[in-house]
C-alpha cells in the first residue's frame, strides 16, 4: 500500500528545520505571500538577549530579509501568552534595539514586520487575518501626516507607516474556507498540515519536498 504524504506542521518546523539555510525557500515563500511582495532571507538572527527562557529560542524567530525597499527584520512568534499584545510589543522593541549598534544614527533603524501565528483564541473578531500599522491622522482634517527627511541634499517624503512596525495576526483556527488563493493555501497548511499536490503557492512547493514527515528519522519523529 502506497504511503500517503504527510507534512510536518509549520509551527514545529519553524522551531528547528526552517532555521537551516537549505530550507530558506519555504520561509521566503511564506514571507512573500503574507507581506505581499518578494522577500529574500539574508540570515536567521540569533541573540542571547532575545531569549526570555530556554523555550524562547524555539518560540520566536527573528529573520533578516530584504524586500524591494531595503533590509528588514521579520519577527515571527507562535507561542501562547497570557498578555499576548504586550508580548508582541516587547518582541518588536527587542528586535529594533538588538539590531542597531550603539552610536549609530537612527536612520539605521530597520522596518520590523511582526507576524503572529495564533493557534489559540486571542479575542473576538470575524476575520482570520488582521493587519495593524501606524498612521498619524489629523484630528481636524483627517489627513495623514507625511514626514520630510533631507538625505544628500534631496528631500525624501515618507509616511510614518514606512518606518513604524507592521503587525500581522494569523488566527489559524478561524479559517474555514475553501482555499482559492496562495494566502488561503498557506493558512490551510498552517491549520492542518496539508499541502495540495498541484500547489503553486510560493514556499509550499518547497515545503512539499523539505517537510515530509516520513523523511524524518525515527528519533526526529518521536520528538515531533
Amino acid at each position: 500500500m502506497e504511503q500517503k504524504d504527510k507534512y510536518i506542521r509549520f509551527d514545529w518546523a519553524i522551531k528547528r528545520l526552517l532555521r537551516n539555510k537549505a530550507n530558506f525557500g519555504v520561509l521566503e515563500g511564506f514571507l512573500t505571500v503574507f507581506l505581499g511582495e518578494k522577500a529574500t532571507i539574508l540570515e536567521i538572527l540569533e541573540s542571547e538577549s532575545n531569549q526570555l527562557s530556554a523555550e524562547d529560542k524555539f518560540n520566536r524567530v527573528d529573520i533578516k530579509a530584504r524586500n524591494s525597499k531595503d533590509e528588514i527584520i521579520i519577527e515571527i512568534q507562535n507561542t501562547r501568552e497570557l498578555y499576548y499584545l504586550e508580548r508582541i510589543l516587547y518582541g518588536v522593541a527587542n528586535a529594533i534595539t538588538e539590531h542597531i549598534s550603539l552610536g549609530e544614527t537612527y536612520y539605521k533603524v530597520k522596518k520590523i514586520y511582526s507576524i503572529s501565528i495564533l493557534y489559540f483564541d486571542l479575542g473576538v473578531g470575524t476575520d482570520y487575518i488582521y493587519h495593524g500599522q501606524n498612521h498619524f491622522t489629523g484630528v481636524h482634517t483627517g489627513d495623514r501626516l507625511r514626514i520630510n527627511t533631507r538625505d544628500r541634499d534631496a528631500v525624501i517624503t515618507r509616511l510614518p507607516a514606512n518606518i513604524f512596525p507592521e503587525y500581522i495576526l494569523i488566527r489559524v483556527n478561524e479559517f474555514d474556507k475553501v482555499a482559492m488563493t496562495p494566502l488561503d493555501e498557506w493558512i490551510e497548511y498552517l491549520k492542518d498540515g496539508t499541502i495540495r499536490p498541484d500547489t503553486t503557492a510560493p514556499g509550499l512547493r518547497e515545503a512539499r519536498e523539505k517537510l515530509k514527515y516520513y523523511s524524518m528519522s525515527t528519533s526526529e519523529r518521536h520528538a515531533y
